[in-house]
């Protein structure tokens, strides 16, 4: 386990959510540490996991994507290879952004997208119904997107 961050980490940490493209020598100034210090914790930063990936936030209604759900699905054996195959059609369909395992009513849930109602319903009707398996879809269609990040806290982190 990482040893617990200390602030020029977590300042780091906050101006790389914020702009990924920054260069090492700003990110330097912003944090207010060396550029040679700068890049040897955002090696290890990296190295360590902390930093999983870069990556460019699209804007999904300008893309196209006018519609958001959350789905819920319940699945009607718990065994795990129709668990696995669900799992893994899942993952290879590009309309879905996130998909977690849940405590609750619902076995699976889902962030969704897609163009319009019309495309969601073959979302629905031509894939996650027939699935093998899922015996049961409760979908939330989102009407305002109120909040929505990627950004970790950094400031909160507790590590023992």
């Amino acid at each position: 386990m990482l040893e617990k961050l200390d602030k020029q980490d977590q300042r780091i940490l906050e101006v790389l959510q914020n702009n990924c493209r920054i260069s090492t020598q700003e990110l330097a100034t912003q944090a207010n540490v060396s550029t040679a210090t700068c890049w040897r914790r955002l090696r290890a930063l990296e190295e360590s996991g902390i930093i999983d990936s870069y990556r460019a936030v699209l804007n999904r209604e300008k893309m196209g994507y006018n519609v958001c759900a959350f789905v819920h699905i319940s699945i009607e054996r718990q065994r795990y290879k129709i668990v696995e195959e669900i799992e893994q059609e899942i993952i290879a369909h590009p309309g879905v952004l996130e998909c977690y395992t849940a405590t609750g009513d619902a076995d699976l849930v889902l962030r969704v997208v897609a163009a319009d109602i019309n495309d969601f319903d073959h979302f629905l009707q031509g894939f996650l119904f027939k699935l093998k398996g899922v015996s049961r879809v409760r979908s939330s269609i989102t009407l305002r997107e109120i909040k929505q990040t990627t950004e970790i806290p950094v400031d909160q982190i507790a590590r023992s």
